[in-house]
């Protein structure tokens, strides 16, 4: 298992190369720039042209990308500047829009809020979900069943950009239980990113965790509930059903752990998307998240920007990725990688 870890990492590698390449050409492609216009006024020629030399945007291509890797070890060639600043260092460069920060900045104050908002929804999610999912199919074609699969199906329907603003409907204008937007969490956190648990933290995070679980609870809940169905008709199951196992230690030991591979194999990248940020969410309660440098700065053109946030999703994948497959073995014990 240790040697699969080590390869896998060391295959990551290149991919993320690969991907920030790509983000790299595709950004550039996009018609327009980042320095076009100020607001709503077009900018002079000049100063277009002053701004692409001073964040050496009017070199070519290759050049670029190359700084953007090993920074000023274009320009010197001195190895003592290897490494000094530039991605392979952890230097995500300056913000080409926002003047003055830099995009280690701006996703150290974002990423850890849309980390919070992610985990709590997704905590949500798997705790409503996967119970859901399994009484539906031990249920079947009964009224628990048909309640179940109505409220999941309603949950998948219902996209969020409805779901944030009912809810502050009810729950913040018309009962005055909770607050209408804002994060109830400030900087700094512990261990980066773990909030302080006060009762603020709290009020202000039920809306838009509940917004956000809710959805992602219900397509757990309809993939837990097909997987175990197909699973519980196993050979296997009826077989263990012979030897008079109770119904109870036939569904825990047999049947539940591989009809959670399908829901395995899903919760990882939606966790890597929830945990950078959703961008609706974000936008609908106000919350100082990640999620809107995601879609802002593509119409800002800010290269360094999108660039960087795309980066901390591809880890992110790569990191959930490889933990899907470490619990595949733990779920099913023929799943071997050594």
């Amino acid at each position: 298992m240790i040697q699969y870890v080590i390869r896998r990492v060391l295959w990551s590698i290149p991919v993320l190369l690969l991907l920030t390449l790509s983000v790299f050409l595709l950004m550039r492609a996009i018609p327009g720039g980042p320095f076009d216009f100020a607001g709503e006024k077009l900018l002079p020629q000049s100063v277009r042209q002053n701004l692409q030399r001073k964040y050496h945007l009017d070199e070519p291509i290759e050049i670029q990308f190359v700084r953007y890797l090993v920074g000023d070890f274009v320009d010197t060639h001195d190895i003592r500047d290897f490494g000094k600043d530039g991605l392979l260092r952890g230097d995500l460069g300056l913000s080409l829009r926002q003047r003055g920060r830099s995009v280690n900045d701006i996703l150290g104050d974002s990423f850890p809020i849309s980390a919070q908002l992610g985990i709590l929804s997704m905590l949500l999610a798997i705790i409503i979900g996967i119970p859901a999912g399994i009484f539906a199919a031990l249920k079947q074609n009964t009224w628990i069943d048909y309640s179940s699969t109505f409220v999941a199906v309603l949950g998948v329907s219902i996209p969020n950009m409805v779901m944030g603003p009912l809810l502050i409907w009810l729950f913040a204008l018309k009962f005055h239980w909770f607050p209408v937007a804002t994060w109830g969490a400030k900087p700094p956190f512990l261990l980066g990113f773990l909030p302080t648990p006060t009762a603020k933290f709290w009020l202000h995070a039920v809306l838009p965790v509940l917004s956000l679980g809710t959805a992602l609870s219900a397509s757990i809940a309809r993939l837990t509930r097909a997987s175990l169905l197909q699973v519980i008709r196993e050979d296997y199951i009826r077989t263990a059903r012979a030897k008079g196992l109770r119904e109870s230690v036939v569904v825990a030991r047999h049947a539940l752990k591989n009809s959670l591979i399908p829901v395995v194999t899903v919760l990882g990248p939606l966790f890597a998307a929830v945990v950078t940020g959703t961008f609706i969410i974000e936008q609908i309660f106000g919350i100082p998240g990640m999620g809107k440098h995601f879609v802002t700065s593509i119409g800002n053109r800010d290269y360094t920007l999108i660039q960087g946030a795309t980066l901390v999703y591809a880890v992110l994948l790569v990191i959930a990725n490889l933990m899907v497959d470490i619990t595949y073995a733990w779920l099913d014990p023929r799943i071997r990688y050594d």
